[in-house]
């Protein structure tokens, strides 16, 4: 076990997020608490844009809740942290993206955590799961966001049975956004960070809080959401430095400055 289970790397604007905790990378409660801060951090940061949450080792991304923890006392309705189970489920006003870069076993509360991120990359050794119902227990954060992400009977398919998929089905359904050979992976999904790091901030963090506020909402009364000016996101980005600069710069047919003011 390392002395730090959490190890972060910071590059301009991206924040890698390395769950380093062998042999599996299963997360228990005093590591779902730093988690929860370390992406607390970033949320807070303005100078952080996007984050990379990844794991140590090509063997397991994350096999979810840490049992052995569990044998020895740790409460499974313990605290978790200010952002729920591994720090992303329930970290409320995460308005940045976050990709889930997944090699090996991503199973349980592990793909719980990946489906917390906004994008997902995986390599093609990767193999997916939600087993708890063989072990008598919901998945329960993938039982509410997985029938909103891929088709109802697949996603129960998934659910009751409990079986293994491997990446090329998980690009199928849509749950990946692309499946790269392990070695290529890291720069693959640093590719894309710093594809997202050079967007408007105000812009995706307007996407980020409709999207998720709007998920349970009917079309028009988002809308009337945003048009009412009720986002606070979608209100700061109208008016904003940034809004004028996208509009000069589209006039004068130059790449725009973003500032994210």
């Amino acid at each position: 076990m390392t002395d730090t289970p959490i190890k972060t790397r910071r590059e301009g604007g991206i924040l890698e997020v390395t769950l380093d905790r062998p042999k599996a990378n299963a997360i228990d409660l005093a590591t779902s608490r730093i988690m929860g801060e370390t992406f607390r951090d970033f949320r807070d940061d303005p100078d952080l844009r996007v984050a990379i949450m990844r794991a140590e080792g090509d063997k397991f991304f994350c096999p979810g809740w840490d049992l052995k923890a569990a044998a020895d006392g740790d409460a499974v309705d313990g605290d978790y942290g200010v952002g729920g189970f591994g720090g992303l489920q329930e970290l409320p006003g995460l308005n940045k993206p976050v990709i889930a870069a997944v090699n090996g076993i991503c199973c349980g509360g592990g793909l719980e955590l990946a489906l917390s991120c906004d994008l997902i990359v995986a390599s093609n050794t990767a193999t997916f799961a939600l087993p708890e119902i063989r072990s008598g227990t919901v998945a329960d954060a993938a039982s509410v966001k997985l029938p909103k992400r891929i088709p109802y009977h697949v996603a129960m398919d998934l659910l009751l049975t409990g079986r293994w998929f491997d990446a090329e089905e998980a690009l199928r359904w849509g749950l990946l956004r692309e499946v790269v050979a392990p070695e290529d992976l890291l720069a693959n999904v640093w590719d894309l960070a710093r594809l997202l790091e050079s967007g408007p901030p105000l812009v995706m963090a307007a996407i980020k809080e409709v999207v998720r506020e709007a998920e349970d909402m009917k079309f028009q009364d988002a809308m009337n959401r945003i048009t009412r000016s009720q986002f606070k996101t979608v209100e700061t980005l109208y008016t904003s430095e940034d809004q004028l600069e996208g509009a000069r710069a589209f006039a004068e047919k130059r790449d725009p400055v973003w500032k994210g003011k």
